[in-house]
C-alpha cells in the first residue's frame, strides 16, 4: 500500500459494521484502509486516540447559519468554527428569516460565496415558497441546491409566509421528479398564537402539540399524492408519532428530524423569559420528552431518523457546537451506544441528503471524522447563548478532521485545559 498521510488508531472505531478497535489509514482527504488496531500502515502521521471513540463527522441536515444584523459571511465562519468544535463536518442550510433569499440561483450563489473555504461542507436547500414556481426550482437544484426547504407557518424564507396546501402539492411534486428531499417545518399557523420576533421563548400552549398534528395531516396528504421524499423538520410532538409511522405503513414517504434540545430539556427546565429557548416549536414537557425518546427507541423502522442542532442563531436555539456531547449525555443513560449515536447524526442525514460519500467510517468515504471522549465530564460556560449553559453534559469532542485535515483544535491553538468547571447537570431522566 502507498504511504497513508495520517493513520488514526483507536479502541474504539464506529463503522456500519459496530464498534471495535482499528486503525483507520487517510490518504488524499479520503478513507482508505480500516484495518485491525495494530496493523502497520506506513504514514507521515500516526495518531493513537486511546480510549477515546474515533465516529464519522456528525451531518446536520436543517441549519441557520444567519444572525440579524450581521454579515452573511462572518455568520458562515462563525457556525463553522462552532461546528467543528461540537464534531459537526457538514451542514445543510436551510431558508433564514433574514436575507439574502434561497428562492433563485443569485441568492443560492450570494450563499455559495460566502461559504467558499469555510471550515466543513456546505449544503445549501432552496427556499419553497407559495410563490415559487417549477422554474424556480429548476433553476435552484441546477444550481447546486442538495435539497428543499419549506415552512407551514413562520421560519421560511424572507416574505414567504406560510405555504398552502395548492401550492405545496406543485412544489411537491416538481421536487419529486428532482429526485430530490424536501424538509418541511409542519406546525400548521392557522393553529398558533407565534410570540412577537425577539420576544421570550413561545410557551407550548401558543404553539400545541394540535399545530403539529394539523401540520402533519396536510404534509401526508401532499406527500401522498407526489410521492416526495418529505423530512419533517423539526418533530417534536410526541403523540403524533403513530400518525408519521401510519403513514410509512401505507407507502408515503414520510421521515422526521428532531433535536437534543427536544430530547434533554423539558420546559420545567426553561428559565422564565430565557432568549435561549426560542425554538420553534417550542420545548414541551418532560412527559413528551420521554414519550419521544419511546418513539424514537420503538423499532429499527422508526420515522425519526435524523437528530441534529436545530440552530437558529439570534432567531432561536444557538447550539450547533454542544449537539454531540448533549445527545450522548441523554442517549448513555437510556443505555444506548456510540453507534446509534453516529446512525442518527451521521449515516441517516448524509443518505437523506444524498451524500454519497459521507456519514460513515469505511474505505472510500471522505475523511470526515471526529475523536469524541465519551466519558469525559465538561460544563458549559455560563455565559454560552444556547439551552446548556451552565449544565454538565458527558462526552468531550477532542479533535475534528474534514477530508482528511485537522480542523479542530486549529493547528496553533494551544492544548486545551482539561479542567471541567462544576456545574449543574442535565434535568435528570427515569
Amino acid at each position: 500500500m502507498p504511504q497513508l498521510d495520517t493513520v488514526i488508531r483507536s479502541r474504539r472505531v464506529v463503522t456500519p459494521d459496530g464498534t471495535a478497535p482499528a486503525a483507520v489509514g487517510l490518504r488524499g482527504g479520503r478513507i482508505a484502509a480500516v484495518a485491525p488496531p495494530g496493523a502497520r500502515l506506513p504514514a507521515r502521521e500516526e495518531v493513537d486516540l486511546g480510549e477515546a471513540a474515533l465516529l464519522p463527522g456528525l451531518v446536520d441536515p436543517d441549519v441557520v447559519v444567519q444572525a440579524p444584523g450581521r454579515p452573511l459571511r462572518e455568520c458562515y465562519l462563525r457556525t463553522a468554527a462552532d461546528a467543528v468544535r461540537g464534531g459537526v463536518t457538514a451542514v445543510a442550510v436551510a431558508p433564514s428569516p433574514v436575507g439574502p433569499p434561497l428562492t433563485g440561483e443569485a441568492g443560492l450563489q450570494e450563499h455559495q460565496s460566502a461559504a467558499a473555504g469555510v471550515l466543513l461542507h456546505v449544503a445549501l436547500l432552496g427556499a419553497v415558497t407559495d410563490r415559487s414556481t417549477p422554474a424556480d426550482l429548476a433553476e435552484l437544484r441546477s444550481a447546486g441546491a442538495a435539497g428543499f426547504h419549506c415552512s407551514l407557518s413562520d421560519g421560511g424564507a424572507p416574505g414567504g409566509g406560510p405555504i398552502g396546501d395548492a401550492p405545496l402539492r406543485k412544489a411537491m411534486m416538481e421536487v419529486a421528479a428532482m429526485e430530490a428531499p424536501l424538509l418541511v417545518h409542519a406546525e400548521d399557523a392557522g393553529e398558533l398564537d407565534p410570540a412577537p420576533p425577539g420576544g421570550p421563548a413561545p410557551a407550548p400552549a401558543a404553539r400545541p402539540a394540535r399545530a403539529e398534528r394539523r401540520g402533519l395531516e396536510r404534509v401526508i396528504a401532499a406527500a401522498r399524492v407526489a410521492g416526495t421524499r418529505t423530512h419533517v423538520s423539526p418533530f417534536t410532538a410526541a403523540e403524533c408519532a403513530a400518525v408519521l409511522g401510519a403513514a410509512r405503513a401505507i407507502g408515503v414517504a414520510l421521515s422526521a428530524h428532531t433535536c437534543p434540545h427536544y430530547l434533554c430539556l423539558p420546559v420545567e427546565a426553561v428559565p422564565e423569559g430565557s432568549p435561549a429557548f426560542r425554538c420553534r416549536p417550542p420545548l414541551r414537557s418532560g412527559a413528551n420528552r420521554d414519550a419521544l425518546w419511546s418513539a424514537l427507541l420503538s423499532d429499527a423502522d422508526c420515522p425519526i431518523r435524523t437528530i441534529g442542532s436545530g440552530h437558529r442563531p439570534g432567531t432561536g436555539v444557538a447550539a450547533i457546537g454542544w449537539t454531540l456531547p448533549a445527545l450522548w449525555t441523554a442517549a448513555r443513560r437510556r443505555g444506548l451506544d456510540l453507534a446509534a449515536v453516529a446512525r442518527w447524526t451521521s449515516a441517516n442525514p448524509a443518505e437523506l441528503l444524498g451524500l454519497a460519500d459521507k456519514g460513515r467510517i469505511a474505505p472510500g468515504a471522505e475523511a470526515d471524522l471526529v475523536a469524541f471522549a465519551p466519558e469525559a465530564a465538561q460544563t458549559v460556560p455560563g455565559d454560552d447563548p444556547g439551552p446548556y449553559a451552565g449544565h454538565t453534559l458527558t462526552g468531550r469532542v477532542e479533535r475534528t478532521w474534514v477530508g482528511g485535515r485537522s480542523v479542530f483544535p486549529a493547528p496553533a491553538a494551544a492544548p486545551r485545559a482539561r479542567a471541567a468547571e462544576h456545574g449543574g447537570p442535565l434535568p435528570a431522566s427515569p
